[in-house]
């Protein structure tokens, strides 16, 4: 299965979007409210597409499916239909509307890369983590620039990552600033690992969201399970398949590394009522370092 993966270092193409009016996949213009009543809102319990995940959704959140998903991230906000590939399925907010300026989600896919090795989590230094990672965003700036595309600044943990061992379940969120916008973006990330891959639960918005999404995360991360079979602790040693990275990479994003340099991957995120899509850069060189120090049992 196709995913979306997003490290820390991404560019930004912006698409206005009216405030008004939506434009249909037919070219016709229609109430933001006949748009949203055809999402196709869930609530309560949910299972994921595979069988592998159930999500029992908090009352401060609905659930929208792959085809909703889809007619939100490419009919209303703009995006290209790559966007929605490999997307399980969203997590909206009940407090707002996707269309208002205060309205965002959470895009959930999975990454079958394996079995992710938790045993760096504990030893980890996210402040050394976090400076190699922004060298290397430095650093592929100027590639960057000669393909057309903003420069992007990692300036820092909006939230440090933090990992519960004991659910294998962690969370992290990065500040980052494209070219020269003053506006800083957040992008909020959630993982929850598995027997056999990782699923991927992603956030984006801009800074003045940032404590609307932290005040929601713990929810999130209570509301969604791997079923009994495809959980962690279900991990059949030198059987089952295992990832070639550890936490480090995951935080960093080496999953992507497969994909080749300036590999794009699509997916949404919320500014201004603008509405900006966001393309993966892998950065190879940082990737073949957190590769080479993983601790993987089968390798």
């Amino acid at each position: 299965m196709r995913t979306i993966r997003i490290v820390a270092v991404v560019f930004a193409l912006v698409l206005a979007l009216s405030a008004h009016n939506v434009r249909a996949a037919d070219g016709l213009k229609i109430a933001p409210e006949e748009f949203e009543a055809k999402l196709g809102y869930q609530t309560g319990t949910v299972a994921l597409s595979g069988g592998m995940t159930t999500i029992h959704l908090p009352p401060s959140f609905r659930f929208i499916g792959p085809e909703g998903s889809k007619r939100l991230l490419t009919e209303a906000w703009g995006n290209p239909p790559g966007a929605a590939e490999g997307v399980l399925g969203m997590l909206i907010p009940a407090s707002a509307s996707p269309l208002s300026q205060e309205g965002w989600g959470i895009v959930i896919t999975y990454d079958g890369d394996g079995y992710v090795n938790d045993s760096d989590a504990a030893g980890m230094d996210y402040a050394k983590l976090l400076k190699q990672m922004q060298d290397d965003s430095a650093a592929g700036n100027e590639e960057r620039k000669k393909q057309g595309f903003d420069t992007v600044t990692l300036v820092g943990w909006a939230e440090p990552p933090s990992y519960d061992a004991k659910a294998h379940k962690m969370y992290w969120a990065k500040d980052i600033i494209f070219g020269s916008a003053t506006e800083h973006t957040i992008n909020y990330n959630i993982r929850i690992l598995g027997r056999r891959g990782v699923l991927v639960l992603n956030a984006i918005a801009n800074k003045s969201q940032l404590a609307a999404i932290r005040s929601e995360a713990a929810n999130v991360l209570s509301a969604v399970d791997f079923n009994e079979g495809h959980r962690y602790t279900d991990y059949l040693p030198g059987k089952d398949k295992a990832a070639a990275y550890g936490i480090a990479g995951l935080i960093a994003g080496a999953a992507a590394a497969k994909a080749g340099f300036f590999k794009v991957i699509w997916v949404a995120i919320l500014a201004f009522k603008k509405f900006i899509v966001v393309g993966v850069v892998a950065i190879v060189s940082a990737v073949k370092r957190l590769v080479g120090k993983s601790n993987n049992p089968t390798e």
